[in-house]
């Protein structure tokens, strides 16, 4: 069966899907106004369930590839919410220090995409670790709209002061080289911005189409970025202006890359917003820019 991609979609069911996935449209919301844009036969709900993300025909790495060391592991934070789980991911043979990176996911907690993704990383060479921000809520519960809706109920400043906890515990890895970076998707790429100002020592960041940082806090940013966007992205882009702006008034080192004709998401292989030639740039980007900000 060929794989849909979102050429396969009407533009505006997947404005209101990224509406949906961002909490601004309930599910019964999204059904009701996605009717409008199903072909004959096809319900509303058929289309949900094709925009909706299918984690086992993306997944690239096993979990229990030979190649890789994982395991889950706890950590306490002082400033947030007590104790932190996540999931850490090395090679399996690594010799030497290596440079770490932080995986920030998406608003729906440490889902099987972003344990994916961290073993992508590690297969790369890098000590890999994704934090479950959800966690402390009884951690992702296997489920995209519970996830959802439970991400409503964390209180952010603590869970903000807990993905800085994480990044202090990758500093200190005795098999890390002390060179931490952080890579973050949608709300994981607000979070890499974030993170960018309020940690001096952060190596690189590189934010996947998130949220930026307020221009006020922009001048404390150290660490080089590698931003990437989605053209076909307006609640995103809106905000990209004004942060561009700031970074040449305060002379932060950056690359930024829009990405003709994709969606918001686009990197995410789950779902139809997938971009397979913008995701494999992207992500070529991304690994070339670790290494020459990481290694050494």
């Amino acid at each position: 069966m060929t794989r849909k991609t979102a050429r396969d979609f009407h533009p505006e069911a997947l404005q209101l899907f990224d509406q949906y996935v961002h909490g601004q449209l309930s599910r019964r919301g999204f059904l009701q106004q996605a009717g409008r844009f199903t072909a004959a036969g096809v319900s509303a709900e058929a289309l949900l369930l094709a925009l909706s993300p299918n984690f086992a025909e993306a997944q690239q790495v096993p979990p229990d590839d030979k190649r890789l060391w994982t395991a889950y592991v706890e950590y306490p934070s002082p400033d947030g919410y007590g104790k932190l789980r996540g999931y850490l991911v090395k090679p399996a043979n690594a010799k030497g220090k290596l440079p770490t990176v932080l995986v920030a996911h998406e608003n729906r907690g440490l889902n099987p995409h972003i344990e994916d993704v961290t073993r992508r990383l590690a297969l790369a060479g890098f000590i890999a670790f994704a934090p479950d921000a959800l966690f402390p809520l009884g951690g992702y519960p296997g489920d995209e709209d519970k996830a959802r809706e439970l991400f409503t109920k964390l209180e952010q400043p603590k869970t903000r002061a807990d993905f800085i906890a994480a990044a202090r515990q990758l500093k200190a890895l005795p098999d890390g080289n002390g060179k931490v970076g952080v890579v973050g998707f949608c709300y994981g790429g607000g979070v890499a911005n974030y993170l960018a100002t309020q940690l001096p020592d952060l190596a690189a960041a590189v934010p996947f189409y998130g949220a930026q940082p307020p221009a006020d806090t922009v001048a404390a940013i150290k660490a080089p970025l590698l931003l990437q966007y989605a053209e076909q992205d307006e609640r995103i882009n809106a905000g990209w202006p004004a942060y561009e702006a700031a970074l040449k008034a305060a002379g932060v080192r950056y690359q930024a890359y829009i990405y003709p004709g994709v969606q918001h998401g686009f990197n995410n292989d789950t779902t139809p917003r997938y971009d397979a030639a913008a995701a494999k740039l992207a992500w070529e980007r991304t690994i070339a820019f670790f290494g020459e900000n990481l290694r050494g």
